[in-house]
């Protein structure tokens, strides 16, 4: 059995429209430069510098890898990782919030 990696729609161009693939690979940082060498440019997305870019964020089985051991967080046989871009926003114009938020 291997480590199941969701890609998120916003990769899949890297990976020629899959949105899982399955690799053997003992850490994160080893699968995700083995799936840089199976699909150019994946990694580059995701990692900067050795380390994961700010707005990325890699789940192992729900749990973040910035509080497990980042790029060399173990994987094991029917582990899941989920990538997915994180998602910011700004402030709402102040003439078009909702009448219960009130007027600046």
């Amino acid at each position: 059995m291997a480590v199941e990696v969701r890609v998120p729609s916003l990769l899949w161009k890297y990976t020629g429209g899959q949105k899982k693939l399955h690799y053997e690979r003992a850490t994160v940082g080893a699968l995700l430069e083995t799936i840089d060498a199976d699909y150019p440019g994946f990694r580059d997305q995701l990692v900067e510098d050795g380390e994961m870019r700010r707005f990325v964020n890699i789940f192992r089985n729900d749990e973040d890898i910035r509080f497990l051991d980042r790029m060399d967080t173990a994987l094991e046989d029917g582990d899941v990782l989920a990538i997915l871009p994180a998602l910011a926003g700004g402030a709402p114009d102040p003439d078009r919030r909702p009448r219960w938020a009130g007027r600046a």
